[in-house]
């Protein structure tokens, strides 16, 4: 994880925590990491029924107008990705 690529780190999980809580899903993770030049923010959901493409699409769509307003948060563009906590649990 690369926390240093982040201004405010503290502000953007919260942020994504908020959005989060207002859906039936649980956030599992937010990562940033840097990947060939490129900043990748992924955040993690997950749920007791298990996430869906869809459920990822419905969270981005959430997030993603949330950090546009915000886009003092990061030292440089980035792109975000919604997935799923995966089968291990």
């Amino acid at each position: 994880m690369k926390k240093e690529l982040v201004n405010d780190w503290d502000r953007l999980e919260s942020l994504v925590d908020e959005i989060i809580a207002k859906t039936d899903f649980q956030l599992h993770k937010i990562d940033v990491i840097e990947e060939e030049g490129n900043l990748l923010l992924q955040i993690i959901i997950d749920s007791p029924d298990g996430i869906t493409v869809e459920d990822c699409v419905q969270v981005t769509n959430l997030i993603n107008p949330q950090l546009d307003k915000n886009d003092d948060l990061f030292k440089t563009s980035y792109i975000l990705d919604v997935c799923s906590k995966g089968v291990e649990k």
